[in-house]
Parts: C-alpha cells; structure tokens; sequence
C-alpha cells in the first residue's frame, strides 16, 4: 500500500480528527482548511475549527462553507492559544470520541502526503504503543521551523544534561537536524501544537490543556505531562508540516510588549515541570538573565517589560495564574492590578 495514495481500506477502520485554532488569520486559515479538506474522507473524517473571537471576517467565512466534515466551535471571547486549544480538545473528545487526534494552529497545514504517511505508520505497526507523534515541521522556504522542533528533557537523561551543561544550549535538548533528514523514528519527552497527533489514549492521560497559560508553552507542557505520566511519545520525520510564521529572536525577545508576562511565566512552569526539585537551583541563574533583556526593548517599552516580567516570576514561583488576560495588559499599560492575590497550588 503506498503512503501517498492507493488502496485505503484498512485505514478506514481508523477515526482521525483534525483540530484548528485560529485568530485573526483568515487568509492563513482558508490555506489550512484546504489542505486538510484535500484529504480524502477515509483519512480524515472532521475538521474541527475552534475560532477565538475573531474580528477579521473568519466567523462569516466559516459559515459559508458547506463541506460537511468541517465543524466550527466559535468562542465569545479570545481565550489565547491554551484556551482555543482547550477548549476545542475538550470538544473532541466529549462530542466526537476519535482514534487520533491532530492539532495544529491556523498557520500550519499538512504538507501534500502528510496524514497518508501517519496512516501508513500505523498501519505498519511503526506506532504501536505510541500516544502522540510529532511531525517534521518546516517553514515554507523548506527551513526547519525553531519553534516547533520536538524535545528531550534534559533532567531525564544524563547524557542530554551533561551536553547542556557543556555549553550546548537549546541544541543539545532539541532534535538536530540530522533527526529531521532522517526516516527513523525518535522518541521525545515534549513537542509543539504544530502536527501533533494524540490518541485516544493519549488524551486520556494528559487529559485537556491548562486554559490559564493563554499563551506560549501550554503544548510543551501538555507534551510533557503526557509523557511524564507514561506516555509514549516520538518524532516522526516522514510526517511533514508547513508553519508559515516568523520566530522569536536569538534572545528571546517577544512583541508587543504584554507578552512578555506569559513568555516568562510559562518557561518557569515549563521548567519547574521538567527540572523537579532542580528547578530552585537554577531559579537564580534565569533571573539573573532577566533585566539583561530589558535592554533590546526600546525605552518606552522597558518599564513595562520589568514589570511585566517580575509579575511572571513571582506568579511563577507561587502558581498563581489568577491574573487574567484583562489584568495583564493593565500592567503592560503601568495601571494598579486590583485583584487579589490568590495561590494556585494545583
């Protein structure tokens, strides 16, 4: 049987489900829905888009379209990444109950082959026991896309730790290169919203994403509570992915300025996550690091980004996440934050 077409009768056994979510992207989303509605039916039976309030024309779009495999689940506020993808994987599993799931944001699509190569590793046993696979995601020049490579946790493994330790940086705990030129299948301990594939065991374990990151790092760590719970997850270069965006900077630096606070709060819940007990040791070293990034901001903005970003550290610290969207960018905007202070210890 061959991946890129042929006979697919043993794959329609198999329910997969695709999930979108999208904000203010409608030229990016109309490109995504048709390369996942180009799938034949037998391989992709729903397209589930989760629209986060959008004010650009994408509600009226979505409603005009008339393929029956494509569901809309529209939100009456813009609840963030964390909160579409929440929300939409909640719906999926209560209303739809599929075999597998894949996610992706509304600047991601499949590459042309790309759900006929995960149905031919299935079928093909190359997954069997495996909860989620990660796909090989590019850019649309071809180059790999620095957001989206998958990851091994360093604190699990001492021979990715030492490398870290050793000055490798970033490169030492994302996969190289050479993983993406290859055909073999690697595990990994976390992995993007960009063509991940979850089943329906999967899901079960890491259950629904946390809704309060909003914003960066809620799928690396949906990723790796998946796989800290015992769930098995890999890379699969053969699998292909286009993200059509840009990426942060060498230094990290995020625009506009007000998010600055879920950039650095969510690392230190990321790593807190990853490094266990560790994470206090290396507490210090990342705060250090902070104040040095003020200096890319332009001053305008560097008031708000110490705030912002002192704001993420100790709510960080505490796992506070009572301060909603609404608040943040009052302090991005150097108004009094008049909540109060509560501790989320979940």
């Amino acid at each position: 049987m061959g991946v890129g077409g042929g006979q697919i009768s043993m794959q329609t056994q198999l329910k997969l489900v695709a999930l979108v979510v999208t904000y203010n992207r409608l030229a990016q989303l109309q490109r995504t829905i048709a390369a996942l509605l180009a799938c034949p039916d037998a391989l992709l039976q729903t397209v589930v888009v989760v629209d986060n309030c959008s004010t650009d024309g994408t509600a009226a779009w979505l409603a005009a379209q008339t393929d029956s495999r494509l569901q809309v689940e529209s939100l009456a506020e813009n609840r963030g990444g964390a909160g579409g993808f929440a929300h939409g994987i909640a719906f999926v599993r209560a209303e739809l109950d599929p075999d597998w799931l894949v996610v992706m944001d509304d600047d991601a699509r499949p590459q042309e082959g790309a759900v006929q190569q995960f149905h031919s590793l299935l079928h093909q046993g190359a997954l069997d026991g495996v909860e989620g696979v990660a796909a090989a995601v590019r850019h649309p020049d071809g180059q790999i896309c620095r957001m989206n490579r998958p990851t091994v946790n360093p604190f699990w493994h001492l021979t990715v730790f030492v490398r870290t330790l050793l000055g490798g940086g970033r490169n030492a705990f994302h996969l190289g290169n050479t993983a993406f030129e290859g055909a073999q299948i690697v595990p990994v301990d976390g992995a993007s919203f960009v063509g991940l594939f979850l089943s329906r065991q999967g899901l079960a374990r890491a259950g629904v994403p946390d809704a309060r990151l909003f914003l960066y790092a809620d799928d690396a760590i949906y990723t790796m509570t998946l796989t800290r719970r015992g769930g098995r997850l890999v890379f699969a270069p053969q699998i292909r992915f286009e993200h059509d965006t840009g990426s942060l900077s060498a230094a990290g630096i995020v625009m506009p300025v007000w998010k600055v606070y879920y950039y650095h709060r969510n690392r230190l819940f990321l790593y807190r996550l990853a490094a266990g007990p560790a994470f206090w040791l290396l507490l210090p070293l990342w705060v250090w690091s902070w104040p040095q990034l003020a200096r890319h901001y332009a001053p305008a903005d560097r008031p708000a980004f110490r705030r912002l970003i002192w704001r993420a550290f100790r709510d960080a610290v505490l796992r506070d996440t009572s301060l909603d969207h609404a608040g943040v960018m009052r302090l991005a905007a150097g108004e009094d934050d008049p909540r109060p202070v509560t501790r989320d210890i979940g």
